[in-house]
């Protein structure tokens, strides 16, 4: 991440411009972003603290839960201090090092959060389809394992862009029109040929976030078969409010993501500060939603959670 070209080392920073168009809004648009990421942060820390204090709770279901919250927490402070800095205080200037950085945890943390989707999708399965084997199926280890396996691809996938940013030349302009180093908002400010970036990227977006979705799709295809075949209508129900859950969770979390990765490469007829705007809420709707969707949908988390918020 540190070999760089002459090109680089001759003036080793960018500009993040934040959103341009909407310069004098910064301040008022940073508001609800603040709220919003320190939201997400109390309600991440909440699951993680009362999963911990839970014996109860210490089972693969919300082993997942905090392995999501912790993935929430990574990603949104990632970008969103950052964002409030170049918001508030002007703080527009980053360095290579800090720009390659940001580039490869951010994109890092999204493939990983989708391997925990997967995971969850797999568990709903087995908890829904082959529930007298559930226990001897998933254990804590096996999800620590899968969670494991799933960093471990997200790490070997991401590595190389930041490495295909530093090969590039960057002759003139530095000023990014974003307000985070997103790997193709960087590599279009080059003055080099950027098709193995292009092309890496969009591999990767329809690789990873394709296998995933389709693994995911055909999990609760599955499940929605298996739950018709309930005769019990409280099972039935029961099934169907925790494939809800995570459905919903699935949802907040895979949107922004294409929508974002998409629009960079085929969305030039959308406006640019919507883009922006639209892809700096990945990194603080989902954090914030999920601790609530998961609190709000399951009853037994939000029973601890209850109980210690009144203990306060």
């Amino acid at each position: 991440m540190v070999a760089f070209n002459s090109t680089l080392s001759d003036s080793p920073t960018f500009i993040l411009m934040g959103i341009p168009g909407l310069e004098a809004a910064h301040v008022w648009i940073a508001i609800p972003f603040a709220l919003f990421y320190i939201v997400g942060l109390l309600g991440n820390f909440m699951i993680l603290f009362v999963v911990g204090k839970e014996q109860t709770l210490h089972t693969p279901m919300y082993l997942l839960i905090c392995m999501l919250a912790l993935t929430d927490i990574s990603m949104s402070t990632c970008v969103v201090p950052k964002v409030l800095g170049i918001f508030w205080f002007n703080l527009t200037v980053i360095t290579v090092e800090g720009c390659l950085t940001q580039t490869f945890f951010l994109h890092m943390l999204s493939v990983f959060y989708s391997s925990i989707l997967v995971t969850m999708a797999f568990d709903r399965y087995v908890a829904i389809c082959m529930p007298l084997r559930y226990a001897a199926i998933l254990t804590n280890a096996r999800i620590a394992k899968l969670g494991l396996v799933g960093l471990i691809r997200a790490v070997l996938f991401m590595f190389p862009l930041p490495l295909l940013l530093s090969k590039l030349p960057f002759c003139t302009s530095r000023s990014i029109p974003h307000t985070y180093c997103e790997h193709m908002a960087v590599a279009k400010m080059s003055c080099g040929d950027t098709t193995v970036n292009r092309m890496y990227g969009l591999a990767m977006a329809f690789v990873v976030m394709g296998l995933d979705l389709t693994l995911i799709s055909l999990s609760y295809c599955l499940i929605l078969r298996a739950i018709l075949t309930i005769s019990s209508k409280k099972a039935h129900r029961k099934a169907l409010s925790t494939c809800t859950t995570h459905v919903c969770v699935m949802l907040t979390s895979y949107t922004p993501f294409l929508f974002s990765s998409l629009t960079h490469r085929f969305g030039q007829g959308i406006v640019p500060h919507i883009h922006i705007i639209l892809a700096n809420l990945y990194f603080v709707f989902p954090p914030m939603l999920n601790p609530i969707i998961y609190g709000v949908k399951t009853k037994e988390l939000r029973d601890k959670v209850g109980k210690y918020i009144w203990r306060m």
